[in-house]
């Protein structure tokens, strides 16, 4: 295998994980070959990845080890072709917004499939009915931290490598697009753009500096973003990017399989209640410091 030709369908290696770079990666590229030569398109691709997770999603709900682990099975396949879609857009040249926001619509789906099914097991084993806003609390902490882990990861590609590298939009350019975008004949595309939009506006509320640093790039550099800039940014923000990798998908889905192993899948979501939402927290705060020392950069005069 070309570890050149795998690379280039990286988004880059410093916001893969480890297991993304050494495993994932390795079997999306493969299916990304497999489909590319089938001519077919990563939308397909994600919902193939889709219907697996949501299959995974229901089989832990039957307390039986058996069943659970061809769930895992089935998730672990369903990461993969997540994986794989990303890929082969990059591989033929059919990057998208439509496309990634149904990629993440369908990431989306398949958790609250996990959230739903461990809540009812646990109902049907005689568990207390307070699971629901256990479960509740768990899936909109997931939610907000996705949207930051995701929002951290794009502006490391804009202000690092280059805005060839990002697709940074802002919710006001969003926002301008849907109302030009015609709805005769433009549906569909319109309710994505509307979820892609709200989104972004709520990655902004969490991040207000990252976005208030995005807006200050976009209006002093319009081209591109100068080399002394990005090389500051890619210094300070590499450490956070580890910790980004921490409250991504990955991670998530050793929890819930070491969980549901040890017969306590419920731990799952206390595991998302404290841990990772301390991580959240420490993101934020980093992240807002590097977005405050960039723009006192930035607005520094030159010397004469």
């Amino acid at each position: 295998m070309d570890a050149t030709t795998v690379e280039a369908t990286y988004k880059t290696r410093e916001v893969e994980g480890f297991a993304d770079v050494y495993f994932y990666r390795k079997i999306g590229f493969r299916l990304a070959q497999f489909f590319a030569e089938r001519n077919i398109r990563p939308a397909t691709v994600t919902f193939i990845g889709g219907a697996f997770g949501i299959l995974a999603g229901h089989l832990y709900f039957y307390q039986f080890l058996a069943i659970n682990l061809f769930g895992i099975g089935l998730h672990v396949v369903a990461n993969a072709f997540d994986n794989a879609d990303g890929q082969l857009a990059r591989l033929t040249n059919q990057q998208s917004r439509s496309g990634r926001v149904v990629d993440s619509v369908v990431d989306h789906v398949v958790w609250f499939g996990v959230y739903l099914h461990l809540t009812l097991r646990h109902l049907v084993g005689g568990g207390s009915g307070w699971i629901w806003l256990l479960a509740l609390a768990a899936g909109m902490s997931h939610a907000i931290q996705s949207l930051v882990a995701d929002y951290c990861r794009i502006a490391y590609l804009y202000f690092s490598k280059g805005k060839s590298k990002a697709n940074f939009d802002s919710a006001v350019s969003l926002q301008k697009d849907y109302r030009e975008l015609p709805g005769r004949g433009r549906f569909l595309d319109k309710i994505l753009l509307a979820v892609y939009t709200r989104a972004t506006r709520q990655q902004e509320k969490l991040l207000p500096k990252l976005a208030q640093l995005h807006e200050r790039v976009e209006r002093d550099f319009p081209q591109e973003i100068p080399v002394g800039l990005q090389s500051r940014y890619r210094t300070a923000a590499q450490p956070v990017m580890k910790w980004c990798g921490w409250l991504m998908t990955n991670t998530r889905m050793f929890l819930l399989f070491l969980f549901l192993l040890i017969a306590n899948p419920t731990w799952f979501f206390w595991t998302e209640l404290t841990l990772f939402n301390c991580l959240l927290a420490y993101v934020i705060f980093q992240q807002r410091k590097i977005s405050k020392s960039m723009l006192e950069l930035i607005e520094r005069p030159s010397p004469a």
